[in-house]
């Protein structure tokens, strides 16, 4: 079943879609679409993973899943999907668990990986990363610095048609 067929955008139910024929794992994880492209959101626990996605949602992204992910590979492809029991559901810290409409599955095409500003490489050899055996474009950055939504915006519409970031001549 083509992807388009498989989402359901912003209606609050689950999708139906049979993971039978694929393998699927849960992955601490969130994840956002954001103009079609489906960014996963990784770090550990308290590292901004909620937060960073609340604000990407307030700035037009739609939620995909919070805090956990099921991924599987469909013809090369890395999707992302909320498992059942919370999808549509955000932990919004200080407020406690929200609903709010979302769309699932969606394609990955960035992969953000959330750590402190002193961790992160000024100019980093790479910018890509193995997940699931798909190669996928990945960031660092710091989901605490008041830039992280402008850097994750920045990074996905740099993305070409072979998932690689590039310099954009048109910018």
């Amino acid at each position: 079943m083509p992807l388009d067929q498989m989402q359901v955008k912003g209606s609050g139910s689950y999708h139906e879609y049979d993971y039978s024929k694929t393998m699927t794992t849960v992955i601490h994880a969130s994840c956002v679409s954001l103009d079609g492209l489906g960014v996963l959101l990784r770090g550990p626990s308290g590292a901004g993973k909620s937060d960073l996605a609340l604000r990407l949602i307030d700035d037009g992204a739609k939620l995909v899943s919070d805090d956990y992910c099921e991924v599987s590979v469909t013809n090369g492809t890395l999707i992302a999907a909320a498992p059942q029991t919370i999808a549509g559901k955000m932990e919004v810290r200080g407020i406690g668990i929200i609903t709010m409409p979302f769309t699932s599955p969606a394609a990955i095409g960035l992969v953000v990986d959330l750590m402190p500003v002193k961790e992160i490489q000024r100019m980093p050899e790479s910018l890509s990363c193995l997940l699931e055996g798909v190669t996928l474009p990945r960031i660092q950055i710091d989901a605490l610095l008041p830039s992280a939504l402008a850097r994750v915006k920045l990074a996905a519409h740099r993305i070409n048609a072979f998932g690689a970031i590039v310099e954009r001549s048109d910018d």
